[in-house]
């Protein structure tokens, strides 16, 4: 006789004889620090901690690149009286990089933000304890467009694809017709990558992460469209892309998507902790 654990229903992502007790997001611009109470008599719990996402890039001509998802990170720890929780990386309309995330940490357990996008290339995924860094269990970071446990930056064709993947590359190409490239699938998702064109341009669309979807990009002739969707992340689906703005990664380390000609690029989603006794 043959079953399949994913058919049970009892299966589910709670560690076994555990219970998800407390929960801790932040939705602001800047890490947060929160107090914690666990009961008398528990001296560990099973953490799962993510870090923030990585903000989409924004060039004034031509299209960027979007963020890398946040790190992800699980495991033991002793018990703490207190928390910190990343902030997603905040998009902005100004050229530039985008803003990484911020990283969280609970006790022993700690995990990066991502990367923000780039002129073109998008951001690495968040390691255990850096950007583009070692993961918790030790694997390092991958190369460009590589798949790997917390992936660098993805191309045109993206396969950069991770627990925590790398954001979509944008085209720098400002004439013709243009597709950026799309977040890569992880647990937790990048952003798509963006175009800024005088012909027709589609921005990429958010990863897909294994809980949520990513955003839509956005498509039409011109660089008033082409920007790219916001990655899904661990507790939410990703934000779709309007005009040349980036869509917003999902609340659980999403990254952004990217922005084109000037346009806002997208946030990334603020970081999360997860307790379990």
């Amino acid at each position: 006789m043959s079953s399949s654990i994913n058919q049970s229903p009892q299966y589910s992502d709670t560690p076994l004889g555990l219970k998800l007790q407390q929960t801790f997001t932040n939705t602001t611009t800047t890490d947060q620090t929160y107090s914690v109470s666990i009961p008398a008599g528990i001296n560990r719990v099973y953490a799962i901690v993510v870090g923030g996402g990585g903000a989409g890039s924004t060039q004034t001509t031509g299209g960027a690149g979007g963020g890398g998802a946040g790190g992800y990170s699980a495991g033991w720890t002793y018990i703490s009286t207190s928390v910190t929780v990343g902030a997603g990386g905040t998009g902005v309309s100004t050229a530039g990089t985008g803003a990484n995330g911020g990283s969280s940490i609970y006790g022993m357990v700690m995990a990066a933000g991502g990367g923000g996008g780039t002129n073109g290339v998008g951001g690495a995924a968040g390691g255990a304890a850096s950007v583009n860094g070692v993961s918790y269990t030790g694997a390092p970071a991958g190369s460009f467009n590589s798949v790997a446990y917390a992936a660098a930056g993805g191309g045109f064709t993206n396969t950069a694809f991770g627990v925590s993947s790398g954001g979509g590359q944008g085209s720098p190409t400002t004439t013709g017709t243009l597709n950026a490239g799309n977040g890569a699938r992880g647990l937790i998702a990048s952003g798509g990558g963006s175009v800024g064109t005088s012909g027709l341009g589609t921005g990429g669309i958010g990863g897909t992460g294994d809980l949520y979807a990513g955003g839509t990009g956005t498509s039409g002739t011109g660089t008033s469209f082409g920007g790219g969707g916001g990655g899904a992340g661990l507790l939410g689906a990703g934000s779709n892309a309007s005009a040349n703005n980036g869509g917003n990664g999902g609340n659980g380390g999403g990254g952004g998507g990217a922005a084109s000609t000037l346009g806002l690029a997208g946030s990334g989603g603020g970081g999360c902790v997860l307790l379990y006794y």
